[in-house]
């Protein structure tokens, strides 16, 4: 086994930083010895201070535990004596080691000067695809027994278990994998190249059998392909028999309930299918409409031999469909059915690439992680999906590098080609029934006219509300200084050594024909570079002057019209930007050239020039598009489409970001998707305002063209769950100075998280509203024992913050736009939720005004016929987040009184699931929660 012994340490201590005199009040050591776990000890330790609140909340250490431990001195030469000849190991070695070390210099010892392991860099390589790679939620997703989390004695038993689970996972790997690694790993933070040149010494010695389900071609080792896949065989016409369904999903669906809406759901979809109409469809929560269009979509595809396509927004919704109720159907369906998810190809690694990449001699820490990372998950997955790795930001960096687009040279020519993701994807998709896919892409294959997606006449849009913006955002252009100078920088002058330099090497040793010479060629992408710094620093410099800077808010806007372009002040910047694309042009066209001249000469180039050829084409995909934009943004007029720059003033050009739009999509959703598919379902929570479609249908092109219309209310009984409360006693947020309403707030929201014990979402419409209240709540010391979380503030993803915030009892969770929706706290850990105003977009972000523009033009109110239906959407959207099962309770509060004062108020409380509402004071409210929750 393996030579060494490991010694696994956990410390709990009074803050982050020795230097500021923070103390360890809790230690605790793990012995492993030949594999196994031989000792364990644990002590408190008296820091000779008192436990901040905040601490003894998160760890249950308080005062009166610790007030009879020894002191650290005292305890010093056992820790030491462990430790001896021994490898120190933690989660997050760098803060338990720095920690010790600082107390044993404190104490006058000599720090440890053995190897270290981190836990967490061996997870990031053991487990590429967890979802965190957090201790508790490395434990619970490998079924670990943490009793409680956040004491050492827990925490450090925990963090052994998983270090001996990793080994042993590691030591499963075939050897090719394991050398690589090992190599790798000399590159790593910790000493982990120790564990992995004895995982290989230990390998060595046997004859290795390869896992059936494995294979290695060209020294890597991959999962096979599953081609196994019995033909499916057709279905007889199945009609959506009431009784038969319900009866399966009662026998897999624990604790079923018969739904009557998801029912009526089923046949409406049904019949839309077998009719070739289109149907909206909204559906409350708790109806089930996942399984309420993939059931009638897959009896459908095998009855008719048609591929149903659907599409959703959120990568969470394809992964949930797919894993979840795909498995259920598969279970219930009396017919085999093949579903495939299917992305565009950027999601792909292309293999040929990576092989190469692997052959650099590459020491920058993401890098060598990522490529560890890959060849730990090339062993796992199935689709090699990007999405499925959970990368570093300089990871995905690096994974631009690796990722798919398409070929230059004929792909016969790329010895992975039989082996290749994206090609098994897209032929997956051919023979499949049913393809999962989001908006996204089903938006650019129809605006590209790639062909990504098989011919399909049937398709499902889940998620349906978001379609509008989907389109937009496809239809339009986005660009960002850091991205442009990235993507840019990656050509390099001869002297950078980048692709350039690379592909002149190339060209020198097969003496490939050039039209401009490798010396002025260098020199115009020289002069590329400094035009291009140029034309950046005249756009910001115009929209630095001309944005409205309004007091305390650092991110500004600017809407740029054909007439600011016609101005003498943007004039600088138009002759700057021809300037960059004239020489985009020039690279583009030199460039082009040569791949092309090396192709038909059909030299016989080595496997690392092939794939130097392949990540030069892809690097001129990315140019020509990057031109492209730069062309439609600032030489064309803007007709049907808004223009604005958007920055936040503490770091421009840095945060500089440039966006178009089409102010409507209605028409090209019309053409493009409506009237060329037989049947398309669009479903969603929340589409209805006031009861009616037409909002919805008018901003996706389908009013007037006798669209079935069906609404489904929510199964759960809203009087019965939840109640909402507009406050009296906080001022009206039109008639006071911003600074006082925020107050008034804060104050308001304490009292009622003392009354609700945390548990509470306060969702905010604007980003520095969210900051002010959450400083102001956390200074005020009446919350000191809750955890507060923010969006924006504390560190995480949205879902990482969702998850800490279900960890925690008492906890409140602030957030923003994203927030309003898609977030999922089922259960006691969310039993309020606050709205501090009502969602209406700002009028002067520039979609809203240039809608605005074209509405008042057809003698529309801009108010009614698209601010309040989108607040309201969004209103219903934020209340939905509350109740996600029939067993939640739960408590809306609404502090923006224009809800019961204006007579649009009344739309947004007609617009949700019926419940009691009631006005009152503070006092009110907390004795009103405390009777209730």
């Amino acid at each position: 086994m393996y030579p060494f012994k490991l010694v696994v340490i956990d410390l709990e201590t009074t803050g982050n930083s020795p230097k500021k005199g923070e103390k360890i009040i809790q230690l605790s050591a793990v012995i492993i010895e030949n594999g196994k776990i031989i000792d364990q000890y644990t002590s408190f330790v008296s820091p000779g201070k008192p436990i901040p609140a905040f601490i003894e909340e998160l760890t249950g250490i308080n005062d009166e535990m610790v007030k009879d431990a020894p002191a650290f001195h005292e305890i010093a030469p056992k820790i030491l004596e462990l430790l001896d000849h021994g490898v120190f190991v933690a989660h997050n070695v760098q803060f338990d080691l720095s920690f010790l070390q600082a107390e044993l210099e404190d104490a006058g010892y000599n720090p440890f000067t053995g190897p270290a392991f981190d836990t967490v860099e061996l997870a990031k390589v053991a487990l590429p695809s967890a979802d965190s790679f957090k201790l508790t939620e490395l434990s619970n997703s490998l079924e670990l027994s943490h009793v409680r989390p956040h004491q050492a004695d827990s925490d450090a038993y925990v963090t052994a278990e998983i270090l001996l689970y990793f080994i042993e996972e590691l030591s499963k790997l075939p050897l090719v994998t394991l050398e690589n690694l090992h190599k790798l790993s000399h590159h790593l933070k910790s000493d982990l190249s120790l564990l992995f040149d004895s995982i290989v010494s230990e390998k060595q010695k046997h004859v290795e059998d390869l896992p059936p389900q494995l294979e290695v071609y060209r020294g890597l080792a991959l999962r096979k392909k599953d081609a196994s896949k019995k033909d499916v065989p057709p279905i007889e016409e199945l009609h959506v028999d009431e009784p038969d369904i319900e009866e399966h999903l009662a026998q897999y669906v624990p604790f079923y309930e018969k739904r009557v809406q998801q029912m009526e759901m089923m046949d409406e979809i049904q019949h839309a299918f077998h009719e070739s109409r289109h149907v909206v469809i909204e559906a409350g929560t708790g109806v089930g409409k996942s399984l309420g269009y993939l059931w009638p979509a897959v009896m459908f595809a095998k009855g008719s031999h048609e591929k149903v396509v659907i599409s959703t927004y959120t990568i969470q919704l394809q992964e949930q469909l797919l894993h979840k109720e795909i498995k259920l159907l598969e279970k219930i369906s009396p017919t085999p059915f093949r579903t495939v998810l299917l992305k565009g190809k950027n999601h792909y690694i292309n293999l040929f690439k990576f092989e190469q990449s692997l052959r650099e001699d590459e020491s920058q820490y993401d890098v060598v992680l990522t490529k560890m990372q890959i060849l730990v998950w090339l062993t796992r997955t199935e689709s090699g999906d990007m999405d499925e790795l959970n990368l570093t930001s300089g990871g995905h960096l690096f994974w631009n590098r690796l990722k798919h687009d398409g070929w230059h040279l004929p792909h016969t020519k790329d010895p992975w080609v039989g082996k290749d993701f994206y090609l098994f994807a897209r032929k997956s998709a051919q023979e499949a029934d049913i393809i999962i896919t989001n908006h996204s892409m089903l938006l650019t294959d129809i605006v590209k006219e790639s062909t990504m997606l098989p011919p399909y006449d049937y398709l499902v849009i889940d998620e349906a509300h978001h379609l509008e913006k989907s389109a937009r955002q496809h239809l339009g252009v986005v660009m960002d200084y850091l991205s442009i100078k990235f993507s840019t920088s990656q050509l390099g002058t001869l002297d950078q050594k980048q692709l350039f330099y690379r592909l002149d090497q190339l060209i020198s040793n097969h003496s490939v024909q050039m039209n401009t010479h490798s010396f002025e060629l260098d020199s115009r992408i020289s002069q590329f570079y400094v035009d291009l710094e140029e034309a950046i620093g005249v756009l910001t410099s115009v929209f630095y002057k001309k944005a409205k800077k309004r007091t305390g808010v650092q991110k500004i806007q600017l809407r740029i019209t054909d007439e600011m372009k016609r101005s003498s002040y943007f004039q600088p910047v138009l002759m700057s930007m021809e300037r960059v694309i004239s020489g985009m042009k020039f690279v583009e066209r030199e460039f082009q050239q040569i791949l092309e001249a090396i192709k038909d000469k059909k030299i016989k180039l080595e496997d690392k020039e092939k794939a130097l050829i392949e990540e030069f084409h892809s690097f001129l995909v990315d140019w020509a598009e990057l031109r492209m934009n730069f062309q439609t943004v600032f030489l064309r007029d803007m007709n049907n489409h808004v223009l604005w720059l958007d920055g936040d003033t503490r770091s421009l050009p840095n945060s500089l970001s440039i966006q178009a739009q089409p102010v409507t999509v209605n028409r090209n959703l019309q053409d493009e998707i409506f009237a060329k598919k037989k049947s398309v379902v669009l479903t969603s929570a929340t589409l209805t305002v006031s009861g009616s479609f037409n909002y919805f249908l008018n901003e996706i092109g389908l009013i007037g063209q006798g669209v079935k219309q069906l609404q489904l209310s929510s199964p759960f009984d809203y009087n019965e769950v939840s109640r909402l409360f507009v406050p009296t006693d906080v001022p009206e947020i039109q008639q006071v100075q911003s600074e006082e309403y925020i107050e008034a707030i804060s104050s308001h929201l304490i009292g009622v998280a003392q009354a609700t014990k945390g548990r509470m979402l306060i969702l905010f419409t604007s980003y520095d509203m969210l900051r002010k209240t959450y400083e102001l709540m956390k200074e005020s010391g009446l919350l000191e024992e809750y955890v507060l979380m923010a969006q924006g503030i504390t560190s995480g993803s949205r879902t990482r913050l969702t998850k800490n915030f279900q960890r925690f009892d008492k906890a409140i969770l602030f957030g923003t736009s994203s927030f309003w929706e898609g977030v999922d706290i089922p259960g006691e850990d969310l039993s309020c939720l606050a709205m501090v105003r009502l969602p209406f977009s700002p009028p002067d972000e520039p979609v809203n005004q240039a809608k605005s523009d074209i509405l008042k033009a057809q003698g529309k109110n801009p108010f009614s016929s698209h601010s309040l239906p989108e607040a309201i959407i969004r209103f219903k959207q934020g209340v939905g987040r509350l109740i996600r099962r029939s067993s939640d309770r739960g408590i809306v509060i609404v502090y923006d009184r224009r809800v019961m004062t204006t007579r649009y108020g009344k739309a947004f409380l007609q617009s949700i699931p019926s419940m009691e509402v009631k006005e009152g004071d503070l006092f009110e409210l907390v004795s009103w929660i405390e009777d209730w929750l």
